[in-house]
Formats: C-alpha cells, structure tokens, sequence
C-alpha cells in the first residue's frame, strides 16, 4: 500500500488523523494534513483505508 495526499484538497477535518494517529498529522498552523508515513505497515492498511473513506475532500488517495 501507497498512500498519497493532495495538500491542495485538504480542509484541515482532521478525520485521518482520528482513523489513523500512526499515518497522518496535522500542521499545527492551519490543519492541513501532514503525511507521517507513505508506505504504512499491513497492520494499518484497514485504519488507512478507513481515514481516506472519512476524508471529507477526498484529499487522501490509496494505491494497493
């Protein structure tokens, strides 16, 4: 698994970093999520996956 982020679509919801604490941050100016690891171990593939179905801009793409 890949993850990818678009800064650009980000608003800052905060819903992967409540999915996924171990893969996604944010910045603490203005929210926009900060990516902590791209390539996550498989034990966090389905919290990943739940954080990019949560994320109201669809900011967060998945490649398997």
């Amino acid at each position: 698994m890949k993850v990818v982020i678009d800064e650009d679509k980000c608003v800052g919801a905060g819903q992967c970093v409540l999915a996924a604490e171990e893969v996604f941050d944010q910045r603490e100016d203005d929210g926009i999520v900060v990516l902590l690891d791209a390539l996550p171990p498989e034990g966090q593939h389905s919290s990943v996956e739940d954080a990019a179905a949560r994320c109201p801009a669809l900011a967060i793409e998945v490649l398997k």
